[in-house]
């Protein structure tokens, strides 16, 4: 972690000094904003965490609710979303208080006496197979808590503005008239209208603001029902602390232990429900779902002693026919947009809901802040619709498949195996890794892809470790880039340094274009290079300054944007082994989201330059 560069700093260094809105900022919702957030669920804190980082943009956040969520329902945190907590600085703070799955047993029916269950696989869980971070569970109100904190230390001071109600709202050229009722505190009873230049409805499945932009939820409900409750209990179940998928003659079960020790949640499975129903399922009492979970389990005995929360619910998969307000026959850029629930919901068997809503935040929120702040066409809010609907798609194609699975009765299973063979096989896309986004202005071509194919275009940058040249200290290259709102250009030089060299004195003006006079030399792209020998062998007297650039009032040099990929003392890895990377060098460029934007090879400078030009503007 880096500080200091403004001067000395004595306090937390996570908490950054106050800019722009974040100095004396109002209190109460002001009559007009660039940015009204509608909903504090995950992708609306993640959201105002992101734009916390942009000071000179007015960012407010209304949630009904009168205070913080207490009870969150999602809890199944994928590596992907470990990595973006990681870039938001809470990781580490987080993974130690949620409980790590490290395995998913599998139960079914014993042979020999079908009533009774049997453990028939075990498999190790898949994420440290595909990933650095690991796959948790913890409650999202904790992961609400850390982004709050995020938001709230960020330059900008975000920080919601509860017991607001969304009313409506109508949208023109030049923005959005935002209708709210204050439901509490000293202004309960008022009736406003707050203006808006852009909107982000965040506020879950029975979205107001998916309704009054006129969009609708398109998909179905299927006929099965899931009882779901979170409780402590003493049982002689052997595999109570592991995630387990239990399949029986009674029912199915997914159970996964929660963080705490003793805290677990449990799917139960309610059965078909009748095409006459009308929903009444919904209304099954808690006593009915234990009983059918302790059948579900036999010959093990349940003993519940406590209900901290429980639900049923109908497994539906929806997608919105858009994220944004501009239809197909509309012109001009989108003014409203739609994150999370509000524009696709599914079963939660699959670990899904939370995550993918984050992502959405975290594609939005430096595109908004981009625009605002002058660094961005408009036209580069178009992309994340572009980009996230086909996502939401990929995740109901998915949902709907595990959903089918783990709804079987045991006379439909021919191989006991499926369904394990099934979670370790399609494990890249539960972990958030399979997104691959296509071309347009902030995603280049693949005609240089073979020169790292490591480094997919389209996709998340997969770190690796490198040495850090000043020190020797081995850190992975990824954990780095912080949600800051910065590209990341990563030189990965030839052999001999030379054509690296050059690459620097040629790109240096183009950086220079797009950078504010005003701001340190790396405040929109963070440049690093990456040599090819080892840490010792690399003399940093002679790199050049675009690798060291000076920052801060005080112009500082930053010492830690040069790296040394041949194994040392504490690493045995090689990045350009490791990435399939052209010895030849190349530039890999990487979207403030973490996403790949350009694979180049360092003589194509001009390349580079015509994809900043057609993604960012010149700075004034």
């Amino acid at each position: 972690m880096q500080f200091h560069h403004h001067g000395y700093v004595s306090g937390d260094p996570r908490v950054q000094p106050a800019a722009g809105t974040g100095i004396d900022r109002p209190r109460d919702l002001p009559d007009e904003v660039d940015v009204l957030i509608v909903g504090s669920g995950p992708a609306g804190m993640l959201l105002a965490a992101q734009l916390s980082q942009y000071p000179t943009v007015t960012t407010r956040i209304i949630e009904r609710r009168e205070g913080r969520l207490v009870l969150g329902q999602a809890d199944g945190i994928q590596p992907r979303s470990v990595e973006t907590f990681q870039a938001f600085g809470f990781a580490e703070r987080i993974v130690a208080e949620a409980y790590n799955i490290a395995y998913m047993n599998f139960w079914g029916p014993d042979p020999e006496h079908p009533g009774n269950i049997i453990r028939t696989s075990r498999t190790d869980d898949y994420a440290l197979k595909i990933s650095e971070f690991p796959h948790l569970i913890v409650n999202q109100a904790r992961v609400l808590d850390y982004f709050a904190e995020a938001a709230a230390n960020g330059p900008a001071r975000i920080a919601p503005d509860y017991g607001v109600e969304f009313t409506g709202l109508e949208v023109d050229a030049d923005g959005v008239d935002v209708h709210v009722r204050h439901i509490a505190g000293a202004r309960q009873g008022a009736v406003r209208t707050v203006r808006a230049k852009y909107v982000v409805g965040c506020d879950g499945a029975r979205s107001g603001v998916r309704d009054a932009i006129g969009r609708t939820h398109v998909g179905d409900v299927s006929a099965h029902a899931w009882g779901v409750m979170d409780v402590v209990v003493n049982t002689d179940f052997p595999d109570w602390r592991t995630k387990c998928a239990i399949n029986s003659t009674a029912g199915n079960i997914l159970h996964i232990p929660r963080e705490g020790g003793y805290l677990s949640r449990i799917y139960v499975d309610l059965g078909e429900v009748a095409p006459d129903d009308d929903h009444r399922v919904r209304q099954t009492p808690i006593d009915e779902i234990i009983r059918r979970a302790g059948e579900i389990l036999h010959p093990y005995t349940l003993d519940v002693k406590e209900v901290a929360w429980h639900s049923v619910y109908e497994v539906g998969h929806r997608v919105t026919d858009g994220f944004d307000d501009v239809t197909p026959e509309g012109e001009g850029s989108p003014r409203v947009f739609l994150t999370g629930d509000a524009c696709h919901t599914h079963s939660a068997k699959a670990g899904q809901g939370m995550n993918v809503s984050m992502q959405d935040g975290f594609n939005l929120g430096w595109k908004l802040g981009s625009v605002l702040t002058g660094r961005a066409p408009e036209t580069l809010l178009a992309t994340y619709a572009a980009e996230r609907r086909p996502v939401a798609q990929e995740l109901i194609d998915f949902d709907r498949e595990w959903s089918s699975l783990m709804a079987r009765k045991p006379g439909e299973i021919s191989d006991p195996q499926e369904l394990a063979t099934y979670y370790l096989a399609t494990a890249e896309f539960p972990s958030g890794f399979m997104t691959q986004y296509g071309p347009s202005q902030i995603v280049g071509g693949v005609r240089h892809q073979a020169l790292a194919d490591g480094f997919p275009v389209g996709k998340r940058f997969k770190s690796s470790p490198v040495v850090r040249v000043s020190d020797g200290n081995a850190v992975h290259l990824g954990h780095h880039a912080k949600a800051d709102g910065r590209w990341r250009v990563y030189a990965f030089a030839d052999a001999a340094g030379v054509e690296l060299a050059a690459w620097a004195q040629l790109i240096a003006p183009t950086l220079q274009r797009f950078t504010p006079s005003d701001g340190d030399a790396d405040a929109v792209f963070d440049v690093k290079a990456v040599y090819q020998q080892r840490f010792e062998d690399v003399d940093i007297s002679g790199v050049p300054d675009l690798f060291l650039p000076r920052t801060g009032p005080l112009g500082l040099i930053d010492w830690e944007k040069v790296f040394a990929a041949a194994p040392s003392t504490w690493t045995a890895t090689d990045i350009f082994e490791e990435r399939g990377i052209s010895r030849d060098g190349v530039v890999v460029v990487v979207r403030p989201d973490q996403y790949v934007a350009a694979v180049l090879p360092l003589a194509a400078t001009a390349e580079l330059a015509t994809f900043f030009e057609g993604a960012l503007l010149p700075a004034v």
